[in-house]
């Protein structure tokens, strides 16, 4: 029986999601790899990443499920309407994004685009080439298989119940949704998701190394796996249906277990 690994937002980080791969792999064709989306922005390597997905790693035979997040959801309305308050708050990595594409230099902390050319690229995501751009338009917002629910950010609620992302009309709410009330009172099929970086999660409500915070979370039935790849932290994926967590940092911890994460159908 092939293994599922969910893999969390990696924000540009090649040499992470890379060196993430070594520690999980090799694969086979009966393994698949989920991706929870945020493939863009803050990192050094947005578009390298892209390509990496799309182009290279295919030809290593798995199954390969690409979700949309709320990052590529945010350059798609860029380029439908505009949207300067995404592009324009350094923040959002926006800048590293598009030097990826154009070749300019990595951008340091917080600096704002040297030229007006950038501005206008920015502006409009007219450095994005169009086959990335089709890419993006047909990333879906959510897989399911027989061990868990994926999804980039959470699943909101019909009434007082958490809605299947079936059920879900405005399908971006499951790409921008942060309310704790799903961390804390979901219950039903074990939930992935990534978009909140786990150390602002309650600690005390995880059942997996309480005592670092920056560290995967699993709640009752969601587990948590943004622990801030591109924001200075690691990329995390965790391996179904055995549950092992895998990581991008110190390979001395990159297999560990936590016999109290139990996904739940």
């Amino acid at each position: 029986m092939g293994r599922t690994f969910a893999i969390g937002d990696i924000h540009g980080e090649l040499t992470q999601l890379r060196d993430l791969l070594a520690r999980m792999g090799p694969f086979d064709a009966d393994d698949t790899l989920v991706f929870l989306g945020d493939y863009l922005d803050r990192g050094p390597q947005s578009a390298q990443v892209v390509s990496f997905i799309r182009e290279e790693l295919p030809k290593q035979g798995m199954r390969i499920i690409t979700l949309r997040g709320n990052h590529e959801d945010a350059w798609l309305r860029v380029l439908d309407e505009g949207w300067d308050g995404f592009v324009l708050p350094p923040t959002n990595g926006c800048l590293a994004c598009l030097r990826s594409f154009t070749g300019g230099r990595v951008p340091r902390a917080n600096e704002h685009p040297a030229s007006d050319r950038e501005w206008e690229q920015l502006l409009t995501g007219s450095f994005f080439p169009d086959d990335v751009v089709q890419w993006m338009r047909d990333l879906p917002y959510w897989y399911e298989d027989e061990h868990a629910i994926y999804v980039h950010a959470g699943l909101p609620k019909i009434g007082r119940r958490f809605a299947h992302p079936s059920e879900v009309e405005n399908r971006s709410a499951l790409l921008w949704t942060r309310t704790m009330d799903f961390f804390e009172a979901y219950r039903g099929k074990t939930c992935i998701v990534g978009h909140t970086v786990t150390s602002l999660l309650p600690p005390d409500l995880s059942c997996y190394d309480r005592g670092n915070p920056e560290d995967l979370w699993a709640g009752e039935q969601v587990i948590a796996i943004d622990t801030g790849c591109g924001k200075g932290g690691f990329l995390t994926a965790i391996e179904l249906p055995e549950l092992f967590v895998w990581e991008s940092r110190d390979p001395l911890r990159h297999q560990s277990r936590s016999p109290e994460v139990e996904p739940s159908t």
